[in-house]
């Protein structure tokens, strides 16, 4: 069966084509500045996508009547549990108004449900960035007016834990994983027998990224915030987009900080190693989420490829568990596999509600 999956982001739609496990096609549709400025909201971007993806396909020489079921990377719609969800009008409500803000990941359902449509074939969104697991004693923060989130990179989250999990011959919901999801955001994730207990990440706590600021202390958080030297979106970009690495030492790109490690930059050196030892010290925090041993320390995500910081945090993290690189991302083929496992009876569909 041919499944086409979509993944709309920020400044690109990325579209892939399986036959059944195997990619078949891939291709990553660039949208320039130029390009959006007539959308003022996300989802009037749809048809917009839409078209763009159908001719895509078509140039690709891939007849649409073979696609047996369309799959879409999940967006922020409300809390729910992991799983593959059909694609149903409550949902598209929700993703069109927004109801928990606008991302380009909002319009992978709806694209999907389209085009599925329009095909006569099911239609699947897989572990959302929405997905909500964690027990109710990891969301108490300190604040009554405040409850820690749980928003992390759930689709590829869980796609490396059952990838581990196959490979030491065990079902995901049998074992134990700390998840570290390294890349441009972090996140670093408790699964306890299938299911996210607890974890950080987003813009909120964990340690600092190539762009992101990570955990702060609050005290002086809050002094630098009413200081007058930054405005309220000045702030919010140092947290989320210009904070972290960038920060420190003007650049985003993890390769270029490493090569400035190895030459002798000291201030790039000491960043690293803060880098690392913060990433070990929250994989280790996370070991009072289980009631037995953690079965693998899983790392993923883009910086995995770099061998100093698995090295590193392997070392620092060897008495919690042994760690499994599985370096890069997956999304598509956790969208694929997700819808696959469905439409072969292995998994119950759930609905949106």
């Amino acid at each position: 069966m041919k499944l086409l999956i979509i993944n709309p982001g920020g400044t690109s739609t990325k579209i892939a084509v399986y036959n059944d496990e195997e990619e078949v096609f891939k291709k990553s549709i660039p949208h320039t500045a130029e390009e959006l400025k007539p959308f003022p909201h996300v989802f009037d971007e749809y048809e917009y996508r839409k078209k763009l993806i159908l001719d895509a396909v078509e140039e690709a020489g891939i007849d649409l009547k073979e696609i047996g079921c369309v799959a879409g990377r999940g967006g922020l719609m409300r809390p729910v549990v992991g799983g593959t969800y059909r694609v149903n009008e409550k949902m598209v409500d929700d993703l069109r108004n927004a109801v928990e803000g606008e991302h380009a990941s909002n319009l992978g359902a709806p694209l999907a449900k389209g085009i599925g449509d329009s095909l006569g074939v099911p239609s699947f969104v897989v572990d959302p960035v929405s997905v909500d697991e964690m027990m109710p004693k990891a969301r108490i923060a300190g604040i009554k007016d405040l409850e820690r989130p749980s928003w992390f990179h759930a689709l590829n989250h869980k796609a490396v834990a059952r990838f581990t999990a196959e490979k030491l011959g065990k079902r995901y919901e049998d074992c134990n994983f700390i998840v570290a999801h390294l890349g441009s955001g972090i996140s670093i994730v408790a699964h306890d027998h299938g299911k996210m207990v607890d974890g950080s990440g987003g813009r909120t706590n964990g340690p600092f990224s190539p762009e992101r600021s990570g955990g702060l202390p609050t005290y002086p958080l809050i002094e630098l915030c009413y200081s007058g030297k930054y405005t309220h979106e000045e702030m919010v970009s140092k947290v989320s987009s210009v904070g972290g690495m960038y920060d420190y030492l003007g650049t985003k790109d993890m390769q270029e900080i490493e090569d400035r490690m190895n030459g002798g930059d000291e201030k790039a050196a000491l960043i690293m190693q803060a880098f690392t030892y913060l990433t070990a010290r929250e994989i280790a925090s996370y070991v009072p989420a289980f009631s037995g041993p953690v079965d693998r320390v899983i790392m993923t995500g883009g910086i995995a490829h770099s061998q100093y910081v698995v090295d590193e945090v392997s070392r620092m993290t060897a008495s919690v568990a042994p760690m499994e690189v599985v370096a890069g991302e997956f999304e598509m083929k956790a969208l694929a596999l997700g819808s696959l496992r469905v439409l072969r009876g292995e998994e119950e569909a759930r609905e949106y509600v």
